[in-house]
């Protein structure tokens, strides 16, 4: 959010409060809804924490100044009336009090969510190449090169082809969930990513649209 659009939102609408949702920045899982004043945005932006209005206990008051578990300011935009907050964070721990990552619950689960694991994956692979733990697979190829790597996903790819002419659905589901895997994999010793490849297909699209 702009200077700019910070000063257009509609602060009276609200006696001073406005509503905010606060979706995760990964997966567009909705966190949480609370209340901002001018001083809490404010506090927001210049902190890096999501900061609310407690209208309960009358003052501003940071998610997580209790429990730790912060939400981590990425960004903020205004709908388009200008009296409601849009915030994106990346969460430290559970968002919720009572131990969910959303305070609506986690037993509803969108296919954003889903398909943001791709990005947990990769942080999982960076952290088995770091830590090295004894009978890590990724650690075992990461150390054997990207030649290795690069040989997987042909392998892969192939058992893909087959699964997907010669056995059922469940098996072609595994073998594409190995290539997956060994893919970004590959990518990662290019020190590239899976959202590199993403925004490859989006500007696909938009050119062919």
């Amino acid at each position: 959010m702009t200077r700019e659009q910070f000063g257009q939102l509609e602060w009276s609408k609200g006696d001073g409060l406005l509503p905010v949702v606060v979706q995760h920045v990964r997966t567009g899982q909705v966190l949480m809804m609370a209340f901002m004043n001018e001083a809490a945005l404010n506090a927001t932006q210049s902190l890096g924490q999501v900061t609310f209005y407690s209208r309960s206990k009358q003052r501003l008051w940071t998610k997580g100044e209790t429990s730790g578990n912060f939400l981590k300011f990425i960004d903020a935009a205004a709908d388009c009336d200008n009296d409601a907050i849009l915030i994106l964070a990346e969460p430290v721990g559970p968002t919720c009090h009572t131990g969910t990552n959303s305070c609506f619950g986690d037993d509803t689960t969108t296919l954003a969510q889903r398909l943001a694991f791709l990005g947990e994956l990769e942080n999982v692979i960076a952290s088995r190449i770091v830590e090295k733990p004894e009978g890590s697979y990724t650690a075992r190829i990461w150390a054997q090169g990207p030649t290795r790597m690069a040989q997987k996903v042909g392998e892969e790819g192939v058992e893909v082809a087959l699964a997907a002419v010669t056995q059922d659905d469940d098996r072609l589901i595994g073998e594409s969930a190995d290539l997956l895997y060994h893919l970004t994999l590959l990518l990662k010793s290019r020190d590239l990513s899976l959202a590199q490849v993403i925004t490859e297909l989006e500007q696909r699209h938009a050119v062919r649209r």
